[in-house]
């Protein structure tokens, strides 16, 4: 007689076991039975035990982890697989990751930061998921709202974690693609036909390298989100989707004694080839290699380049290829997983890559973005904040002495100055860099948030659309768009563009925290906390949002229960949130005490203060103008 069917099969990675234990712990105090391989004993036919539990339990939850998606994970990938082929599949991601190829059609539930809070909506949804498969309706996902590579505020100007798009048809209706100017082009993700899969970060760095290069000689350059969507379209087909006159597109194999590059140059609307060469040469010169495609592609447009626009191709770069390919190696990291722990491994692969090469301009530029996202978004007390923004802007400036005319150092040192409270030299360092960079997909972002927090929100919704323009299948820049339209006030049009970005990037939780907030100033209350529900319970952002609900009733003993709620969680840091409420709340008293305290501990939120919606009610009171004056606001000219 076999053993009786478990209702939870979990499939983890060992290395993960102490991490799971709170989560299995969870499932059974749920009422579930769980089979995990914690249960194995001495001298048990191990494998045998796992599959015979795996084959029989009716629910296989698959953790997917930076662990388990690694190269190391097989073993969780066959478990999936079985998973699969049976209906019994439910993925549960507790990392900033996406699950490997052949896993992501269904939706993964996120457990990301989870702390074992058992009325966690998050885990919350996970229950019910199991709860309903077990009763023979499949998985429901009634209360679930992935938060996908969890976009943070500091994320969209930084732009760091790569997003799946919508390519089915429903997404494309969104778009009405520019014309195909003779200067747009799009580089398609060159396909990497080395034996060895780890080489995907070089062919999809070679690629990323050539808009660079293309971008700085004049070239409307089509972002890598929508070059990435359009990869399998034929020619014509992608051009017409993008609005591109040209698509460049080509291969890469490399081995220890060979690199071979082909590269290809197509007309949009004709799919004529204007160009096409193949390279095989020692692995050492892929550097000259990408110069030399530059360089043709330059030459087949009519693009007349000259001394200065030869230098422009490889400005900021290196001559030293093993320098290059670990710059490759973080940039490849920092797009895929902007978790602490990655950022630090980047800023490790770029000190080596300086250390080779002291004058690697792009190696610094990429170590100031590294440590400043590190510093906003993984401080451990305000004095580690600050030393290691002091470290970021060392490295900026460093970028910027090597390369004087690279524009996204200047942008990096914009974003950090903003950080550090000096708002005079944010402001002039953005425009060097939109003078320098003005189509950038590095400089626009970090532009339109400086232009948006200090007042000049037109200008900032200039820049999104310039954004959209260059990367228009990257739903991160709608959520950009809707965040300066909320600054505008023009909330339906905000609401319009949040829910375009969640069309191209189904998950994300943060448009529906940017709706949630239009719809509590359009004075729609229920309708904004329906929409905060999308967003993780213990984010600081929704916790506020849904303050500002009761506030806004002046329901002062709910505000005080709301606010002392987050302070138990987040101190002093939610400084900034407390004032908004107060605020909304109509206490002025205690919204400027809460705004002077955001002062003292250098609260981030206060780069908000011009043009925040929810600090209206504050704006006649004389202590906000004596507030403006004391933050220096830049004045501009």
């Amino acid at each position: 007689m076999g053993r009786p069917a478990t209702d939870v099969f979990l499939s983890y990675k060992a290395e993960d076991r102490a991490r799971l234990k709170p989560f299995v712990a969870a499932l059974e105090a749920e009422g579930f039975t769980v089979w995990w391989d914690a249960h194995i004993g001495g001298g048990a036919h191990w494998r045998e035990d796992l599959q015979e539990h795996l084959d029989a339990a009716r629910c296989v939850i698959v953790a997917w982890t930076k662990r388990s998606i690694g190269r190391d994970g097989n073993f969780v990938r066959d478990e999936a697989t079985r998973a699969q082929r049976r209906g019994a599949y439910l993925p549960v991601r507790f990392d900033l990751v996406d699950p490997p190829l052949g896993f992501g059609e269904v939706q993964a539930l996120s457990l990301r930061g989870w702390k074992g809070d058992p009325n966690d909506p998050r885990f919350r949804a996970v229950a019910d998921a199991v709860r309903s498969h077990l009763a023979g309706e499949g998985f429901l996902y009634s209360h679930f709202h992935s938060d996908g590579a969890g976009i943070s505020r500091r994320m969209l100007v930084a732009g760091g974690t790569a997003t799946a798009v919508a390519a089915a048809a429903g997404g494309w209706l969104l778009l009405k693609p520019a014309s195909a100017s003779a200067k747009r082009i799009a580089v398609l993700p060159f396909t990497n036909l080395s034996n060895d899969q780890d080489q995907a970060y070089f062919a999809e760095g070679v690629a990323e390298e050539l808009r660079g290069a293309l971008s700085r000689i004049g070239l409307q350059v089509i972002g890598r989100a929508s070059s990435n969507a359009v990869k399998d379209l034929d020619t014509k087909a992608a051009a017409s989707k993008l609005g591109v006159a040209n698509i460049l597109s080509g291969s890469v194999r490399r081995t220890a004694q060979l690199i071979r590059i082909r590269a290809q140059l197509v007309g949009g609307s004709d799919g004529v080839e204007r160009w096409a060469q193949s390279y095989d040469q020692a692995p050492g010169d892929a550097i000259k290699i990408q110069t030399d495609i530059a360089a043709n592609v330059a030459e087949a447009l009519s693009v007349a380049l000259g001394q200065v626009g030869r230098a422009a191709l490889g400005l900021g770069g290196t001559a030293d290829s093993v320098a290059q390919d670990l710059f490759l190696r973080a940039t490849g990291l920092y797009l895929k997983d902007t978790s602490e722990d990655a950022l630090r491994e980047a800023v490790a692969l770029l000190d080596a890559a300086i250390k080779r090469d002291p004058n690697y301009a792009n190696a610094y530029r990429l170590k100031a973005r590294s440590l400043e996202l590190l510093a906003t978004s993984y401080p451990k007390n305000p004095e580690d904040m600050a030393a290691t923004l002091a470290k970021a802007e060392l490295a900026a400036k460093r970028a910027i002495a090597i390369a004087p005319k690279l524009g996204s150092a200047y942008a990096e040192l914009a974003l950090i100055e903003q950080d550090r409270f000096q708002y005079a030299s944010s402001w002039q360092s953005m425009e060097r860099a939109l003078k320098l960079s003005p189509d950038d997909p590095l400089v626009i972002p970090s532009a339109m948030y400086v232009t948006r927090y200090f007042g000049d929100a037109n200008k900032a919704l200039k820049l999104a659309d310039r954004l959209i323009a260059l990367d228009p299948l990257e739903g991160v820049n709608y959520t950009r768009r809707a965040d300066v339209l909320l600054v505008l006030r023009k909330y339906p049009q905000a609401i319009e563009s949040a829910r375009k970005s969640l069309e191209l990037t189904p998950g994300r939780s943060y448009p529906h925290q940017l709706i949630g907030d239009a719809l509590v100033l359009m004075n729609q209350p229920i309708q904004a906390r329906a929409e905060y529900r999308n967003v993780p319970a213990d984010d600081v952002f929704r916790q506020a949002g849904e303050a500002i609900v009761d506030a806004r009733s002046l329901d002062a003993a709910a505000v005080q229960r709301n606010v002392a709620k987050m302070r138990d969680q987040f101190g002093d840091a939610a400084s900034y949130q407390y004032g908004q409420i107060y605020a909304q709340a109509k206490d002025n008293d205690r919204a400027f005490a809460a705004l002077a305290k955001a002062l003292e501990v250098k609260d981030p939120g206060l780069t908000s203060l011009k043009t925040d919606p929810f600090l209206d009610p504050l704006r006649g009171d004389p202590r906000y103008a004596a507030l403006l004056n004391r933050l220096d606001f830049p004045v501009r000219g």
